[in-house]
């Protein structure tokens, strides 16, 4: 790019339009204008052909106006191309060349002007006009747009909804005023653009037509159009001025919405307003009669009652101050933990109410509570939230005495358990007494049965005395007899006695005889110990307090109950030396009869009964253990409860141990009980030596 003049390249140099000098082959010249604009250096420009900085679809049009341009004389007309520049953005370029002869060689000088930012700027006002356009003709506002000679240039498609007057039909008219009045007058919209809006706004629309609070310069207006539909329309319509780059009023535009509904809307929430105001009214003064009505109640009701909030008393009735002994003190404001005894109290309540009270629920509930004058009150407790939507608004308490009832009923509640407790009282002599009718009549039984069989086993061990008497003699003849030789004694007595022989076999009749006679008063005497243990076991001659043996009565006890006993188990006995036990024997008799018949009914087929003693100081303990079933924790804590037993229906009464326990109690004494299952059950009986008085 050297080759062209200095002056003539200093020449073009000066050029601040964009300039560059090219041949038929290659770019000879451009100066810094140029250079910016094409984003090239000049280095990087004499490396293309002419049309090398050209876009693409350009490059062969910017050619062939190169070559025209170097066969043609004179400047040629301009043409338009996009250029490709170096950072890759295309620019829209106007280019003008003109043939030149420098140093006789032709050469094609091009000057460019930039035209993207022209052309972006007509673009973006073609857009923004589309828009507006598109805008005005789309919005479900209805809008009209009049120039400076009040001529309708915008009409779009909601005005002719509204108005029933097609765009067609009014674009180009100055008479406006006909698609909306019977008579000329002028619209808003003309108003503003004559400048006469201050003036004529009153006479047109009264106090109706306001500056728009939102547009400068524009006003709003809201009116009555009965032309428009059978009933006629509400319309609110807003007109603005329309100014040119130098605030000259040019236009004016106008918009227009139905605001019928909205109008009807509140004509009818006017109407509706005043049916309110009146039914308010009326409400107000049902609600003034009926608070005093309840102001009334409150103070004359027969129960406290008082509002509380933040845990204090808002309000009290006249009962209230009486029941609290407040005397001259207000309620309002009195801390509510001033009605109790003690912190403990006033927590109490609150764990139990503020659960129910904070689920909107209804408290019941009763409780000791403080006069100021520090007396108690048993109170029966009412209480409710004020208002169930915001449980921490207040509560409503409702306090009715019940000191005198409580008192009553505590005095009813004694008295029952007095009664309960002789009523048990009863039961347990009763059924000792029919346990004593029972011992009695066994003890009478035992009685006349010794009296009875007495004197049979008297003369029958008598008369077994005087038979072995009579006996013995008759073997020592029959032994004499026996050891005469045959041939000494007569022929016929020899006879007899060797018939008599063969038939008796006096040899075993000698023999087992004396047996008999042994085994028969070995029963006599047995028979006697049975009918003597019968009466000791009953002791019907000693009903008494008396000194007694326990281990006599344990096996007195044992021997009457012994065929419930001796399929069952096998008996072990380990009897301590005891005192004499002051004591009712026969009671005793029948709590040991009750242990032991237990004991043999917990074995299920074969086992073990233990029967022990033993003295520790001044106490007796007779054990009954057995190696039976056992019983649970649940069963051993009910033993002793009266009709409770185990045992099928019509096998038990429920009553032997609860007898038992009573008889053990009256004598002073404890009964004490270990049972695993599956194991056994051990039972200690423990009586004083000397029972208390």
């Amino acid at each position: 790019m050297s080759e062209l003049a200095e002056s003539f390249r200093s020449a073009l140099e000066a050029v601040s339009a964009p300039t560059l000098v090219h041949d038929a082959a290659r770019i000879l010249f451009a100066n810094a204008a140029m250079q910016r604009l094409l984003g090239y250096d000049e280095a990087a420009l004499g490396a293309m052909p002419p049309h090398g900085w050209a876009a693409e679809d350009f490059a062969d049009v910017l050619r062939r106006y190169g070559e025209r341009c170097l066969a043609e004389e004179g400047e040629l007309p301009a043409i338009e191309i996009e250029a490709l520049t170096g950072s890759g953005a295309r620019r829209v370029l106007e280019i003008k060349a003109q043939r030149v002869v420098h140093e006789g060689q032709a050469r094609a000088v091009l000057t460019g002007q930039d035209l993207s930012d022209i052309r972006h700027v007509q673009t973006s006002l073609i857009n923004v006009g589309r828009v507006l356009y598109q805008i005005l003709e789309n919005s479900p506002v209805a809008t009209l747009v009049i120039d400076k000679a009040h001529r309708v240039t915008h009409w779009n498609a909601a005005c002719t909804q509204l108005t029933g007057r097609e765009a067609s039909d009014m674009l180009g008219r100055n008479d406006t005023w006909r698609a909306f009045y019977s008579e000329a007058r002028p619209l808003l919209a003309d108003l503003i653009l004559e400048g006469t809006i201050e003036q004529e706004r009153e006479r047109l629309y009264g106090k109706r037509c306001n500056p728009s609070q939102h547009v400068a310069h524009a006003y709003e207006v809201e009116a009555y159009f009965p032309n428009f539909g059978r009933e006629g329309r509400w319309l609110f319509f807003t007109a603005a001025p329309l100014v040119d780059a130098h605030g000259e009023v040019v236009g004016a535009i106008e918009t227009l919405q139905d605001v019928t509904r909205r109008r009807q809307a509140e004509d009818e929430l006017r109407r509706h307003r005043g049916e309110l105001e009146n039914l308010v009214a009326d409400r107000t003064a049902e609600l003034l009669s009926t608070h005093h009505e309840l102001e009334a109640f409150l103070e004359n009701a027969s129960v406290g009652i008082i509002a509380t909030a933040n845990n204090r008393v808002m309000r009290g009735n006249k009962k209230f101050a009486e029941m609290f002994e407040l005397g001259g003190v207000s309620p309002h404001g009195l801390p509510t933990r001033s009605l109790f005894k003690s912190d403990e109290d006033f927590d109490a309540l609150g764990r139990v109410a503020y659960p129910v009270l904070s689920e909107g629920g209804s408290l019941l509930h009763e409780m000791e509570v403080c006069t100021l004058a520090g007396n108690t009150l048993w109170v029966q407790i009412i209480a409710y939230v004020a208002n169930p939507a915001e449980p921490t608004a207040g509560t409503w308490w409702l306090l009715q005495d019940r000191t005198e009832v409580r008192r009553v009923q505590r005095e009813l509640e004694l008295n029952y358990e007095r009664i309960k407790h002789t009523n048990t009282r009863l039961e347990e002599a009763q059924n000792q007494l029919l346990q004593a009718e029972k011992m009695a009549s066994i003890g009478q039984l035992a009685a006349g049965v010794a009296h009875e069989i007495n004197n049979p086993i008297g003369f029958v061990s008598s008369n077994l005395g005087s038979l072995r008497g009579y006996v013995e003699p008759v073997f020592g003849l029959l032994a004499l007899l026996r050891k005469t030789p045959p041939q000494q004694l007569p022929a016929a007595l020899a006879a007899e006695l060797a018939r008599v022989d063969a038939a008796v076999d006096l040899g075993y009749v000698e023999e087992d005889l004396p047996q008999l006679l042994d085994e028969s008063e070995e029963g006599l005497s047995r028979v006697k110990k049975i009918v003597q243990d019968l009466k000791d076991f009953s002791r019907v001659d000693h009903a008494d307090w008396q000194d007694a043996d326990l281990n006599a009565g344990l096996d007195s006890t044992l021997n009457v109950v012994m065929n419930e006993v001796k399929y069952k188990a096998e008996v072990r006995k380990d009897y301590g030396v005891l005192p004499p036990v002051r004591c009712i024997a026969a009671q005793l008799n029948q709590v040991f009869m009750n242990l032991i018949v237990n004991a043999a009914h917990a074995i299920p087929e074969r086992g073990t009964i233990t029967l022990a003693s033993r003295a520790e100081g001044d106490w007796v303990c007779i054990e009954v253990a057995d190696t039976g079933t056992g019983m649970t924790e649940e069963v051993r804590r009910r033993i002793f409860e009266p009709f409770f037993t185990t045992k099928p229906v019509g096998k038990g009464t429920g009553l032997g141990l609860s007898l038992s326990f009573s008889i053990v109690q009256k004598h002073g004494g404890r009964i004490e009980v270990e049972s695993q299952p599956g194991i056994g059950t051990r039972f200690r009986v423990w009586v004083p030596v000397q029972p208390p008085p």
